[in-house]
């Protein structure tokens, strides 16, 4: 394999993948059809569920830029493959941005140059004239990728962004739109703007779930059944079978089908699009191309594209993307300043564009100019295409218990492999026939190999998801409710999650002169500060009431005035365009808004410029984080005291925002304000105060967090808000304990030759905090109590960045203890998700969907509080707004995790057993009769295993986490130890009736009744072969065996400290209870009728009393076994040390060592990286750092600290 001949696309995302290319190859493909016609079609099923040898088949290698097919192999750990086909088109140029209006140019992004373009013809086509380019390209998961001759190499054409334009560049050369010969020749690139998903239809659906393995192994051993005239037993598994397949179907179909409507409702909109010419046109929103402009209504619009605002301002819900119902101004592209210099991007310009599926509530033009957008992005290029990929395309997630369930399975294929050997060998022995023989060979296989473990080990999932159905907790991936039980640590977002959403006003601290005031609760109309929190908004009147964000509503209502829409009436009164007029109570005031710059986050703050009524002067009103706010005042109004006064605020936990003013020169005109830019407006300020709102913490944050504390779970804020302000809230919680200290690391980047460094600053404490941390009780030892207190690292966003890029092997050690998590924007929200990931954390993810979007994703498991369109996003949604769903989650993720080792467990001894029971009958030529494998193998088991998994979850987090690896000692052992109890009792059953003196051989049995193939069972195969059904040794085994499975079902359906009591699960016990009494009945009281359908022989009643010993001693050897010795040896080598707690002396860990090796752990103990970590940290005598004390980067060990 030549590594030209490889090309990498995505590279650094998520998707990255190889790209390998094909062409077809004639005599391959020959031998594959000759090969397929051999097999009887095996090998064609072989070629479907593995694309990649398909391709390398049929194929031979090429060059990508001449290939045909093209293998993509994601580069992730999974190292998936898929097969797409490549296809040709031609076209007038070889992007979607090359010129055809006129003549081509040369390109900048390195494709050859074409001949002579085509012309426009009248069916919107293009006419072919000497050439037209040839172009290759293939789609995969929604998504198209051209080659491109001048890097060779495959990329992308997600939108207007691909040509790098500037935000001045939108004005002068794209707010005019496109000619309809530019429109039709970019559609041929970007296709419709639709998101195409199809709903498959039931046939589609069924034949590609019936060839999947699983299926086709189903398949194989029904018919292979039927063909050894187990008719009962393979008809019955026949209906399970389509019982499944129908289910599964019908929960496919369902959620495309609620894809679908998701997605539909933007894709047949009107929209009036701007021509070249100066033409207006109304056409379908699917017929939208990158550089089309658009015209928004008045009355609103549901954007069906992405498009960046040229002209005018529009308020628009963008509940769609960010799950958060607030109103969002947003304002054309700027058109002059330094920020028109600025390439346009979505991301970074987000306040200027209207993304797809976001509601336009109301556009705003003046003096009959229309509101217009330029389409950037259309389809599945859109942010909401992207949210819709991710959900038809979910990144697989590497589940450990899967990858062992893997692992085992194949050990039972060994397994089978000797049963088969065996079964052969015997047969040999016997002289039966050679079609006999492979019967045998695949009966033990499928015997060894139940064919229903996968549709065993869902029930608890099915279960569970329901059960928090009903609880008001919503799944779409219902593998996460395993991993949802595994969780190491959650990341809470505050507001809207551990705080409430609204902010209540507390009051308010004006400062006059460079002085703070006493802060009080009136506000006075008659002053700048009032001005300020009437004006400084972006709220809206829709149906009479104020729309937007609820903290501007609080703080505008506090003033009570009214808000009315500008109009012309205005406009003439205030002699300049108005877009909003603030009245005050009793008309004392009056201002008409002339500009908005609304809230960035980047900058932390909004302005607004306003002119009172009968004023010449326009005046400034800005608010923002304190800080922010205090930067761009003047020195000498902002009070001495302000760093003291605001921390006072901010450790109280109060949200603190600050005011500020500035009145402008009189000879500036209206348009002259309009052209300054935002740096211009927003300086040489006056400081008016602070205004102090407090948000309170919810009433079940305080329980949730100190039952995650008790069950030894991390918790940790990740938010937004201020470092004082998330500090408090964590304190008063319970995030944090009483006595624990806080280290905050101010973390600050290189600059002026200096390294980066991090000033490590204890937290001084105003007074005591009390919360309901105090009153844990820990461990019954007491070992914490006896601990020192312990401590929290707190950081800002930036310091996290600096941290996390400047000094990597400090950064996991910080991880281990970092608490708080302050000013992070989304994307630092996902890295932090990603860097716990890192070092072996399961991680929860909390939000309210606000910003939380792509670490919800991220997370192993994501929980989102909001119900609106963006939580489909999250594997979890909650109707119920506060974290109690988080324990609610991980008590039925622990349950579902404990049911699924329960059925796998019983489900492998149910396995063993029979298994072991047809090798003994088979070196006696003999095996179960139909009834008998009807009972155990469908009767016995589908019951069981429903039931079983019915138990509920524990009331109760506890504190001792479940098995989260089946390749565990806790696991293994109990698996082991249940084998060889039940092979002993089974061996000695078989060998103990052989020497009783009524015994007689199976032949001999026939042959002393002439009459025996009426009198006794037969099952006979095609081939002839023969098995003596009624015997001794089947009669025995059967009953002993019958009563294993019931005792290891019973054994295995552990109750707390994970699951309700057993007891309680009334499903499972009366079915556990009619089939001992069932069993019980026809051992020791027979009727011959039933005997003779069973094909159970008559044995002596002595005999019958003795098996009822026997298998009541298994009873109880197997109930010792299990909640004696197993549970003792789990809690002193407990499946998950976390190498804090649990480990609190030498031999537990060298023990704890041994028993890692025994389940073959790789990198030894511990298997997980942050305990090691953790391990490691306990022997380092200068962590934390001292107080003041200062690292730097750029030493290898980062030990380099000075005291300050």
């Amino acid at each position: 394999m030549e590594t030209r001949e490889i090309k990498i696309i995505n590279q650094g995302l998520d998707d990255e993948m190889e790209v390998f290319g094909y062409r077809p190859c004639v005599w391959k493909m020959v031998l594959v059809g000759a090969g397929s016609i051999c097999s009887g079609g095996l090998l064609l099923l072989l070629l479907y569920w593995l694309p990649q040898w398909r391709v390398k088949a049929t194929c031979e290698r090429s060059p990508p830029g001449e290939a045909r097919s093209l293998l993509l192999r994601t580069t992730d750990d999974l190292r998936q493959w898929a097969h797409v086909k490549v296809r040709v088109m031609r076209a007038p140029g070889r992007t979607p941005f090359d010129g055809v209006d006129h003549h081509r140019h040369p390109s900048a992004h390195g494709y050859r140059q074409p001949g002579p373009i085509a012309h426009h013809g009248k069916n919107g086509t293009f006419n072919r004239l000497d050439s037209t380019e040839l172009i290759h390209y293939f789609s995969h998961h929604s998504v198209t990728y051209y080659w491109n001759e001048g890097t060779q190499d495959f990329e992308t054409f997600k939108g207007l962004e691909h040509t790098k334009v500037s935000c001045g560049a939108i004005h002068r050369e794209h707010s005019q739109g496109l000619t309809q010969k530019v429109r039709d020749y970019r559609s041929l690139f970007f296709g419709k703007n639709e998101m195409d998903v199809r709903v498959p239809s039931l046939f589609k659906l069924f034949v590609k779930e019936v060839l999947d393995p699983f299926y086709l192994f189903q398949l194989f051993a029904i018919i292979l059944w039927a063909v050894q005239s187990y008719f009962l037993y393979s008809a019955n598994m026949l209906v399970i079978s389509c019982i499944f397949i129908g289910v599964s179907l019908y929960f496919i179909r369902k959620h495309y089908v609620k894809l679908r409507n998701l997605v539909v409702t933007h894709s047949v909109v009107r929209v009036t699009v701007c021509r070249k010419n100066k033409d207006v046109e109304e056409i379908m929103s699917t017929e939208l191309v990158p550089g089309d402009v658009i015209a928004l209504p008045a009355d609103g619009l549901l954007v069906p594209c992405d498009a960046a605002l040229i002209c005018g301002t529009c308020v628009v819900n963008e509940s769609m993307l960010t799950g958060e119902s607030v109103a969002v101004t947003k304002i054309g592209v700027p058109s002059s300043g330094r920020e028109a210099g600025e390439i346009y991007d979505t991301e970074r310009h987000k306040r200027h564009t209207l993304f797809c599926g976001s509601r336009v509530i109301q556009s705003r033009h003046y003096a009959g100019q229309a509101v217009k957008a330029l389409v950037v992005r259309t389809g599945f290029n859109t942010e909401k295409g992207q949210l819709v990929r991710s959900i038809l395309y979910p990144k697989p997630t590497d589940i450990q218990l899967h990858r062992d369930a893997a692992q085992f399975l194949k050990c039972m294929v060994v397994l089978a492999g000797l049963g088969a050997l065996y079964a052969i060998i015997i047969d040999v022995i016997l002289g039966v026939s050679a079609t006999a023989v492979i019967f045998d060979a695949l009966n033990i296989t499928l015997i060894a190999v139940p064919p229903i473990l996968p549709v065993a080990l869902t029930a608890g999932l099915v279960h569970a998801q329901r059960r928090m159905k009903r609880r008001g907790i919503f799944c779409i991936s219902p593998q996460r409710i395993n991993v949802s039980g595994q969780l190491d640590v959650i990341c809470f977002d505050k507001t809207g999650t551990l705080t409430e959403d609204g902010l209540d006003l507390w009051g308010i601290h004006r400062a006059q002169h460079g002085i703070f005031s006493v802060a009080t609760t009136e506000v006075s109309p008659k002053t700048s500060f009032a001005a300020c929190m009437a004006t400084c908004h972006s709220l809206i009147i829709t149906d009479g009431k104020l729309c937007g964000d609820p903290l501007d509503v609080k703080v505008f209502s506090a003033t009570g005035s009214l808000l009315e829409e500008g109009n012309e009436y205005h406009a003439a009164l205030y002699h300049a365009r108005i877009s909003a007029v603030v009245q005050f109570p009793d008309q004392s005031g009056e201002f008409g808004i002339v500009r908005q710059f609304p809230f960035s986050s980047a900058l932390r703050r909004m302005s607004v410029v306003v002119r009172g009524l009968g004023r010449k002067h326009f005046d400034v009103y800005l608010k923002g984080a304190p800080e922010t706010v205090a930067d761009l005042c003047a020195p000498h109004t902002v009070p001495q005291n302000f760093t003291e006064t605001l921390e006072t605020y901010t450790r109280q936990g109060f949200r603190v925002i600050g005011l500020a003013h500035r009145q402008m020169e009189p000879q500036l005109s209206w348009l002259q304000v309009q052209n300054l830019s935002r740096e211009q407006t927003e300086s040489n300020l006056d400081f008016l105060g602070l205004i102090i709102m407090q948000n309170k913490i919810k009433e079940q944050t305080a329980d949730v967090l100190l039952d995650l504390r008790r069950a030894d779970i991390r918790t940790l804020m990740v938010t937004g808000d201020d470092l004082s302000t998330a500090v408090w809230v964590a304190r008063e919680c319970g995030m944090i304990g009483a006595g624990e200290k806080v280290i905050v690391a101010d973390a600050a980047p290189p600059r002026h030759h200096r390294p980066a460094s991090i000033t490590w600053c204890h937290w001084e404490e105003p007074f005591l905090y009390t919360n309901a941390t105090s009153e844990i009780g820990f461990s019954s030892d007491g070992r914490w109590a006896e601990e020192e207190p312990g401590y929290h690292f707190a950081v800002s966003g930036r310091a996290f960045a600096v941290i996390a890029e400047h000094f990597p092997q400090l950064f996991e050690k910080f991880l281990l203890k970092a608490t708080v998590f302050a000013r992070m924007t989304p994307d630092q929200k996902t890295q932090l998700v990603a860097a716990l990931q890192s070092i072996d954390y399961t991680v929860g993810m909390c939000g309210d969907g606000a910003n939380d979007c792509g670490s919800l994703k991220k997370a192993h498991s994501g929980i989102s509080l909001s119900e609106l369109e963006a939580s489909v996003a999250s594997p979890f949604t909650s109707s119920v707004p506060d974290i109690s769903c988080v324990t609610q989650l991980i008590r039925q993720g622990r349950a579902a995790l404990v049911t699924t080792f329960c059925v796998f467990k019983f489900m492998t001894l149910f396995s063993l057993i029979l298994f072991c029971g047809v090798v003994l009958l088979y070196g006696v030529l003999s095996n179960y009769g139909d009834w008998q494998y009807f009972l155990v193998d469908t009767i016995m088991l589908s019951l069981i295993v429903f039931t079983m998994s019915l138990n509920p979850a524990w009331k109760k987090l506890a504190r001792r986490s479940p098995p989260t690896a089946l390749l565990s000692a806790p696991v293994l052992s109990s698996i082991l130890f249940q084998i060889f109890n039940c092979l002993l009792f089974q061996f000695f059953a078989f060998f103990f009736v052989q020497q009783q003196s009524w015994y007689r051989t199976p032949q001999e049995i026939q042959s002393d009744n002439t009459n025996s193939s009426q009198m006794y069972g037969f099952n006979r195969s095609q081939a002839g072969a023969q098995y003596i059904i009624m015997n001794f040794e089947n009669t025995s085994l059967f009953y002993v065996s019958a009563f294993q499975y019931l005792i290891v079902a019973v054994v295995f359906a552990k109750g707390k400290p994970f699951r309700r009591p057993t007891y309680k699960n009334w499903s499972f016990v009366l079915t556990c209870v009619a089939i001992c009494f069932f069993l019980l009945f026809i051992m020791l009281y027979p009727i011959p009728a039933i005997e003779e359908v069973f094909e159970i022989a008559s044995v002596p009643y002595d005999w019958r009393v003795t098996l009822l010993i026997i298998i009541l001693a298994h009873a109880v050897l197997s109930f010792l076994l299990e909640n004696l010795i197993l549970d003792t040896l789990w809690k002193v080598f407990p499946s998950n040390p976390t190498g804090r707690q649990h480990l609190t002396n030498k031999t537990q860990m060298a023990s704890e060592r041994f028993f890692s090796k025994m389940v073959w752990s790789k990198k030894g103990f511990p298997v997980t990286k942050y305990k090691y970590l953790s391990l490691k940290l306990q022997e380092e005598l200068d962590w934390p750092p001292a107080p003041s004390s200062v690292t730097y980067a750029g030493n290898p060990d980062y030990l380099v600290s000075e005291r300050l």
